[in-house]
């Protein structure tokens, strides 16, 4: 275990880093926002924050693999840093505080790349979460000072919150049915979206949420922090991890029936 416990005070490191650059541009007035192809937003912050985390791992970890959404993938081999600079970027450029970096080291193993170590960083809410495979999952503005985080214990779906996005992918999905019937069977619903519902999940505060449409970098640092504080993260066709395009976290006790409202 001792190379997660170098790669995660890393992982810190370049949380700290890109949450300096990019709560320097949050609300500002003159912030450069572009629309990528495939017509989501980009900030000139997004761009800023993956460039100052490539620079640190190509000097810190020469030898690791990145995957970046603004930049794409640099390197081969066993090891592999993936990046979201900046995970909700239509709050940020909006002035809405939930946004985070996600910073992930994921490994080769027998079922493929699969999270190691996981980084959460939301500087706007004062909030950061993390994880290494075999060392638990945690909280806290830094290493020295951290709380550990399980997820619930709720075991009936009547008694479960559940969170989402938005409700426009499952309509395009065609699944929208699903989603109202599962709604209505649990006891509260609520769209915090991107990656809150992930570590409200692994908190406890919340016991299921689920996406239908994800990239890699969305998910792979939320994934092993809910699954470090004893929660399942998987597809929704019930694929481990965070390889299927879409994605359903729960307390572990839930997740079989939401898989059979969602799943398919």
């Amino acid at each position: 275990m001792a190379e997660y416990h170098d790669d995660l005070r890393l992982a810190h490191v370049l949380a700290d880093a890109a949450d300096a650059a990019t709560m320097d541009r949050f609300q500002a007035l003159d912030l450069k926002v572009e629309t990528k192809p495939d017509m989501t937003p980009v900030s000139e912050a997004d761009k800023a924050a993956e460039e100052l985390i490539r620079g640190q791992l190509k000097r810190a970890r020469p030898r690791d693999a990145i995957l970046g959404e603004e930049y794409g993938v640099e390197g081969t081999g066993p090891r592999r840093w993936v990046i979201d600079p900046i995970d909700g970027t239509k709050n940020y450029v909006r002035g809405v505080p939930v946004w985070a970096t996600l910073i992930a080291l994921m490994e080769a193993g027998e079922t493929g790349f699969q999270p190691v170590v996981g980084v959460v960083s939301a500087p706007a809410l004062g909030r950061r979460w993390w994880a290494a495979k075999g060392l638990g999952a945690y909280t806290g503005r830094s290493l020295a000072s951290a709380t550990r985080i399980g997820v619930s214990k709720v075991g009936r779906l009547e008694d479960a919150s559940f969170a989402y996005s938005s409700l426009t992918g499952w309509e395009e999905r065609g699944r929208l049915d699903d989603f109202l019937d599962l709604s209505r069977a649990v006891w509260r619903t609520r769209a915090y979206g991107d990656f809150w519902p992930y570590m409200m999940v692994a908190e406890g505060s919340v016991d299921l949420c689920a996406e239908p449409e994800l990239s890699l970098w969305d998910m792979a640092a939320t994934a092993i922090v809910v699954q470090e504080a004893g929660g399942t993260f998987t597809g929704l066709d019930g694929r481990h991890g965070p390889h299927s395009g879409d994605a359903a976290a729960s307390n572990g006790l839930l997740h079989g029936e939401l898989l059979g409202h969602l799943g398919g």
